[in-house]
């Protein structure tokens, strides 16, 4: 019997009792070492012992990113503050293009605007403004940053006085076209007039007016293009920022070069901006909400939340909904409107961006409802409005202006206009409709922390007292360095007179693309049915 059983070897028992104890310690330590490290790094961190190098190379001085404070999103500090403070102090323009007191990015710091650019494929804006140098400026150089080479400015009223207009000449890249009776006149034998796409706009006043003057701007712009070598051409108001989302960089530039050569035209879709609050002073570097275009929205999610984005306005945009567009410089090109472009010997090939946008600043400060009042001469009454406006909106804001008292007009500002609801805005920002963009004000910004656009008027006022002097020494008459900008050259007169002859055969085109609504609830409905 004792032979069956095997004798106990001393201490084997101790023995793994010690090595399982020793297993259980190894585990403990392996557990317990990554959650003290990274208990020890929080408190660290959160007592400021461990410096962060990416955040070393930005300013020492933190604020909450511009646009933030007002977000549901954002932090509670509010930016706006600093800014209400320092541009309530004065309305002068002065205020809003020189540098604040606020710390900014210095990315144009040294910069030299006044270098021609020599990327391709070369792009140029042409638009129609009377607005000062407050709102041209950070808006001209925004879009040399993103890629444009040439403005083609068609100018009157504040833009067109001495005081704004020398500052845009002395600009490289800028040419500017005044109203004067000379461009009145060759306006007056283009070959528009003879055509019907356009003839719907004739002969009305206000935006209708504006509808075909800048269509006749549009299409001398085309000639000033082609002769200065220019690749792609757009039309855009001095309210509108390009957003050229969706290429590798931030560039207008490099999204038009990876457009496929068949591309004739390249539809930009728009976002309105939306404003949450009333004392807007500065819109660009002040407004950072936008509502998105239909063309970039999920059909459900559009009229799925459609009431609650329209807010008991007329339409899903306040004004036109239908974007701008890109045209490819080549021969028969003419404007189509002040939204897009068409070609007199073919249907061009249109393609329209999934990501890339027009940012609409439309009403975005209360005086925008007298200043538009104060530019139209029609009757506030709910017919005259529609011979002078083509947009149901516009309609009525010129009706509110006109007939109401300060108070009544700020109470229908602040209702049909102001986001001033955050529950509303944090929901309609996590569904998709409304977005936050900080691009252009971060870039704007920079360029007047950086004395961009100061140093453009002082070396405008520099240039100015050097022709004076050379007027005083030579005693004579030396006209001034737009002149051959103010008077549209022979050369060019030529050229478009002999392409109209080449053209004269063509009867039937296409009519002129109005601004346009979004898509409305009910009309969609209908036509589902």
């Amino acid at each position: 019997m004792a032979g069956m059983y095997a004798p106990l070897r001393p201490g084997g028992a101790a023995s793994t009792s010690a090595t399982t104890a020793f297993a259980i310690r190894i585990l403990l330590l392996l557990t317990l070492l990554p959650l003290l490290l990274a208990a020890f790094a929080f408190v660290l961190q959160w007592r400021g012992g461990l410096n962060d190098p990416a955040s070393s190379a930005w300013p020492t001085d933190r604020q909450s990113f511009p646009g933030m404070d007002n977000s549901p999103l954002g932090s509670s500090r509010s930016f706006f503050e600093t800014v209400s403070t320092h541009t309530s102090s004065s309305s002068d323009c002065s205020e809003i293009l020189k540098g604040g007191s606020s710390s900014s990015f210095p990315f144009f710091r040294g910069w030299n605007f006044d270098l021609e650019s020599e990327g391709s494929p070369k792009v140029c804006i042409t638009t129609s403004t009377s607005a000062g140098l407050q709102q041209i400026l950070p808006w001209l150089y925004y879009h040399k940053v993103i890629g444009v080479s040439r403005f083609f400015l068609f100018v009157e009223g504040e833009a067109a006085k001495p005081g704004a207009s020398s500052v845009l000449e002395s600009i490289r890249g800028v040419k500017v076209i005044y109203r004067t009776r000379e461009l009145e006149e060759k306006q007056a034998r283009s070959r528009i007039w003879n055509e019907t796409w356009l003839s719907g706009f004739f002969y009305k006043p206000c935006n209708y007016e504006l509808f075909v003057k800048q269509s006749l701007n549009m299409e001398m712009a085309i000639i000033l293009a082609r002769n200065g070598g220019m690749d792609w051409i757009i039309h855009l108001d001095t309210d509108e920022l390009m957003h050229p989302a969706g290429a590798q960089e931030y560039s207008l530039r490099k999204l038009l070069s990876e457009v496929p050569e068949n591309v004739d035209m390249v539809i930009f879709p728009n976002y309105e901006s939306s404003v949450e609050r009333d004392n807007i002073k500065d819109p660009f570097t002040e407004v950072s909400m936008f509502k998105k275009n239909y063309d970039h929205l999920p059909k459900d999610t559009y009229f799925g939340l459609y009431k609650e984005a329209t807010r008991n306005n007329p339409n899903y945009f306040l004004t036109y909904g239908n974007g701008k567009s890109a045209a490819r410089i080549q021969d028969h090109l003419r404007p189509n409107g002040a939204h897009r472009w068409h070609n007199y010997m073919k249907t061009p090939n249109e393609i329209k961006l999934e990501e890339a946008a027009i940012l609409h600043y439309t009403y975005t400060k209360f005086s925008d409802l007298t200043s538009r009042r104060d530019r139209c001469g029609c009757k506030p009454t709910k017919d005259d409005v529609k011979r002078c406006f083509i947009l149901e909106f516009d309609r009525l804001a010129f009706i509110v202006a006109s007939t109401g008292t300060e108070e009544e007009m700020h109470n229908w500002y602040n209702e049909h206009v102001v986001w001033t609801d955050k529950q509303t805005n944090l929901k309609l920002l996590r569904k998709g409709i409304l977005t936050r963009i900080y691009a252009p004000m971060s870039i704007i910004r920079g360029l007047r922390e950086s004395g961009v656009f100061t140093s453009a008027i002082a070396n405008a006022k520099q240039l100015s007292k050097e022709k004076s002097m050379v007027q005083k020494l030579s005693n004579s008459t030396i006209t001034n360095t737009g002149e051959d900008i103010t008077k549209p050259s022979v050369k060019g007169s030529k050229s478009q007179a002999t392409g109209r002859k080449i053209l004269e055969s063509t009867i039937v085109h296409e009519k002129a693309v109005p601004p346009m609504s979004q898509p409305g609830l009910f009309k969609d409905m209908l036509m589902r049915t």
